[in-house]
């Protein structure tokens, strides 16, 4: 099976460097980024299958915004603190496949990735 590859967006350092780690050890390919804007510019050099994007303020849903553009099949998974219904109703508005409250499980995460990767896999399968 072909190792999904992974953009991980996180700017608080020690918890993107420790997810990062996590996911590679249960097989994941993975590019983390502190920013937005580095994802943006890091999308539009490579392809990915699951972008993980951290929720802050509007820069989360901006970089959500402007991934769809890049790159459509591109599944995204927002983390976040503080799930408020507005941000989540507006993330999924903009093409989100679904969000995870931090502190969450890292086999949920594994599982929520997984079923994301099944998804763009239905979707190419279509175009």
């Amino acid at each position: 099976m072909q190792r999904i590859r992974l953009l991980l967006v996180e700017d608080e350092e020690a918890f993107r460097t420790t997810l990062a780690s996590r996911l590679r050890r249960r097989g994941f390919d993975v590019v983390d980024v502190e920013s937005g804007y580095r994802a943006l510019e890091t999308a539009k050099k490579e392809t990915f299958d699951v972008a993980i994007i951290d929720v802050e303020g509007m820069e989360g849903l901006e970089t959500l915004r402007e991934m769809k553009k890049i790159s459509d099949l591109v599944e995204v998974i927002m983390l976040t603190e503080d799930a408020s219904v507005e941000s989540a109703t507006e993330g999924m508005r903009l093409g989100a496949f679904d969000y995870m409250m931090k502190p969450f499980d890292i086999k949920d995460l594994a599982v929520k990735i997984e079923d994301a990767y099944t998804k763009k896999l239905i979707r190419e399968a279509w175009l």
